[in-house]
């Protein structure tokens, strides 16, 4: 579904998947959406079409995707079957790196030299985006149901994560070391979304039917 956020009016409803949406994102022109689905697949929408069929369907997963980001080269995916899928726009060609661990949360650094990731094995990690080396792994939060996302702040200093006992935590990105939590006094609630702003040291978390707004040195 695509909603006007001025009037709260559903615009477009787009059908194409076989099972429960996971994951959509926008390009950076709003011109594309990308959808990762539980069958599999990720499909690519175009919103200046009268169409509402997708453009292209990307279908190299072989388990639920459940994390997808575009950049304007490249789009990144995540999957339950373990493999961090990379598709090099400008080259047409896919890069695959096998984890072990089911992945549901995937980002580039804001850089553009590494990828994060979630996993289901209470872990997030950092690989190099080229040659697929883990640089760390980040530990200490619950993560083994729910898809929880991660994130890096504004400086890539640090890497944020949501966990299934209600807090965000904080790692140094270079130590991998805790260096804060910070608690939604909501008991063991899973926090499934996050995302940092690009530039201030704002952080929006969402759990069950609330959003959180953090601010301040605390989210740097």
């Amino acid at each position: 579904m695509l909603w006007d956020v001025g009037t709260g009016q559903a615009q477009r409803k787009f059908r194409g998947h076989a099972g429960r949406v996971n994951c959509v994102c926008f390009n950076e022109e709003s011109t594309l959406v990308l959808s990762g689905s539980i069958d599999c697949t990720v499909k690519i929408w175009d919103l200046k079409s009268k169409k509402n069929d997708p453009v292209q369907t990307l279908d190299e997963g072989k388990d639920a995707v459940m994390s997808v980001v575009v950049t304007n080269n490249e789009v990144l995916t995540g999957s339950l079957d373990g493999r961090v899928r990379r598709y090099d726009l400008r080259m047409g060609k896919l890069f695959q790196d096998y984890i072990g661990k089911q992945v549901t949360s995937v980002c580039f650094t804001n850089d553009g030299q590494c990828i994060l990731m979630s996993t289901l094995e209470n872990s997030v990690l950092l690989l190099d985006k080229d040659s697929g080396e883990m640089l760390a792994e980040y530990t200490g939060h619950k993560n083994k149901e729910f898809k929880c996302d991660s994130c890096l702040n504004a400086k890539d200093t640090h890497v944020v994560s949501g966990s299934e006992d209600g807090k965000i935590y904080l790692w140094d990105l270079v130590k991998a070391k805790l260096v804060q939590t910070l608690d939604h006094g909501l008991g063991s609630i899973a926090i499934t979304s996050l995302s940092h702003h690009p530039k201030e040291p704002c952080l929006v978390s969402a759990a069950q039917n609330k959003l959180f707004i953090w601010r301040g040195d605390e989210v740097e």
